[in-house]
């Protein structure tokens, strides 16, 4: 079973950058869809991104279009998330997530994740 451990998070001023990473710990990590996830105090948990096997379909939140940018490496085991021009509304805890897929060009629907990190704190200053 694939192991995900986020790093990354942090504080940073409104319109900076961050960059998220995820490691998985096998190398089956190149069987799995991947995505990320956030949830800010108060707020329901948000489907932010997701990459394919192939990382060659794509899925953005409306809120994360043209600012965020998931990508992965299958020789490394690691899946990331650029995030540019951040807002205070940004903040959250940030999880990324793992589903066996059959196809290496699809991407699932949220809930189909069932893999899950520990998570890391993104917060946004204004």
């Amino acid at each position: 079973q694939v192991q995900l451990r986020e790093s990354g998070g942090g504080l940073v001023q409104a319109g900076g950058s961050l960059r998220l990473s995820c490691a998985a710990s096998e190398g089956t990590f190149r069987n799995h869809a991947m995505g990320w996830f956030r949830q800010a105090p108060g707020k329901e948990r948000e489907y932010v991104a997701a990459i394919s096997i192939r990382g060659d379909r794509r899925y953005y939140g409306d809120f994360a279009k043209g600012r965020f940018t998931i990508s992965r490496d299958n020789a490394e085991n690691t899946l990331y998330l650029r995030m540019n021009r951040l807002i205070v509304e940004d903040t959250a805890v940030y999880w990324c997530a793992a589903h066996w897929e059959d196809s290496v060009h699809d991407v699932p629907p949220s809930s189909a994740f069932d893999l899950w990190g520990q998570g890391t704190q993104v917060t946004v200053s204004s």
